[in-house]
């Protein structure tokens, strides 16, 4: 009875669709040798759970779910105070001074910044073939090569997600397809602060509508920090600077999956199935489809060079390490070490999910989310992870893995959807 209470928490924890999910896991279990896999994360999950409840002050038994929710969010709003300080800010609120005080600290992290874009000269040649008007317009160019000869490369493909149409996106990363891996390079990930001034205020909608005030780009290696149209914002450094490390953990996600099949004749489709549909999907195990972001994850934590056969030369173990945000912020401010290992840790309690991660409760503080409206996508994506890699470690699950990357296979696949609900932010 134990076992099936602890299996229907991670489910709720998960937002996951029954039964489609109970027959998931009935189906991994059997693979795999029924070992417990479920129950053994939800248990997992809940020690560190009250592990940290205790250290908050509540009672690890006594208290609701409202009051561990209100307890988390007061002290995101003294982690905050205390990482702008840390910044050097005297204001936690003043969005103009912040801004450039995050991006410095981003760049400071101890986070791997390499990534598989690209080249400029191509992506050039692609706008040449493809004039961004609404760009042009906005910059008061006439000339397509006299915009392309003066402007930086990286920040024009910035703008191009808040200034043109999802329509003309849509039709420029189609012409992706034309691209080999003859067009790639390896360099650094560049953050770029796009200034309002220039930009005549094209982003606000953009920021409005999205409700996020970044931009990343996959395929070129870039992050882009958006003015905002406010002069002051709580949390706006707990939210942001975490958000950040994440885009570029993204941007080298996908960098290796790119990686991982430029020999492959269809790169092009590839690129831009992913890029438009997120197509990732590298395994099926048990007749689920497996994202990139799980495999991978999997083999970051238990070596790549084991199965050099697969991944060299392409793919090197540097390729697939990542640094969470939550590991690497208290090198910033010592009191922010209370996250670190909690990005995929939940409970539930009233019948809702209440989340530990740092990123869903610094959303939740910025944005005044009531109790029953609070953030938890980020925390469900990390422990739709987790599980996924604890499944893959099963020795039996770890063959039919490897089996199929030696096939190299990708395939873009009707995914049953077991999570109600896709990310916010």
């Amino acid at each position: 009875m134990l076992m099936v209470i602890m299996s229907r928490q991670l489910s709720e924890l998960l937002g996951a669709s029954e039964p489609a999910f109970s027959h998931m896991i009935r189906d991994l279990e059997s693979v795999s040798g029924m070992p417990s896999v479920d129950v053994r994360l939800m248990a997992d999950t809940e020690g560190l759970a009250i592990s940290k409840i205790r250290e908050i002050g509540l009672d690890g038994h006594d208290f609701t779910g409202e009051e561990l929710y209100v307890s988390l969010q007061h002290l995101t709003k003294q982690h905050d105070a205390y990482l702008a300080k840390a910044l050097g800010a005297s204001d936690a609120t003043d969005v103009q001074d912040l801004l450039p005080r995050i991006k410095k600290a981003l760049e400071s992290l101890p986070v791997a910044k390499s990534c598989w874009a690209i080249k400029h000269s191509t992506a050039r040649r692609m706008l040449k073939k493809n004039a961004p008007k609404k760009v042009m317009k906005v910059l008061g160019y006439r000339s397509l090569d006299s915009m392309l000869k003066r402007e930086n490369i990286d920040e024009l493909y910035a703008a191009l997600r808040f200034v043109e149409s999802d329509q003309w996106m849509e039709r420029f990363v189609k012409s992706y397809k034309q691209l080999g891996a003859q067009d790639f390079e390896k360099r650094d990930i560049k953050i770029y602060l796009m200034s309002a001034t220039k930009w005549s205020g094209a982003h606000d909608e953009f920021v409005l509508r999205r409700r996020k005030n970044y931009t990343y780009l996959k395929e070129m290696g870039v992050v882009a920090v958006l003015p905002m149209p406010v002069s002051h914002l709580k949390g706006l450094t707990i939210t942001l600077l975490p958000l950040l490390v994440h885009a570029i953990n993204e941007i080298r996600l996908y960098s290796a999956f790119f990686k991982l099949h430029q020999v492959r004749p269809d790169f092009g489709d590839i690129l831009y199935k992913t890029l438009l549909q997120d197509s990732a999907h590298q395994i099926s195990l048990a007749g689920r489809p497996v994202h990139w972001r799980h495999v991978s994850s999997y083999f970051s934590e238990h070596g790549v060079s084991k199965y050099s056969e697969i991944f060299e030369p392409h793919v090197q173990p540097e390729d697939l390490e990542y640094r969470r945000a939550e590991e690497v912020l208290y090198k910033l401010e010592p009191a922010l070490k209370f996250w670190e290992g909690m990005e995929a840790v939940g409970l539930s309690l009233d019948d809702r999910p209440i989340s530990f991660n740092l990123i869903d409760n610094a959303v939740s503080y910025c944005n005044d989310l009531p109790y029953a409206q609070q953030a938890v996508s980020r925390m469900r994506e990390n422990l739709w992870t987790k599980l996924w890699v604890r499944y893959i470690n099963q020795e039996a699950l770890e063959a039919q893995a490897v089996e199929q990357l030696g096939d190299n296979p990708v395939e873009t696949m009707d995914i049953e959807m077991f999570v109600s609900g896709g990310l916010v932010v």
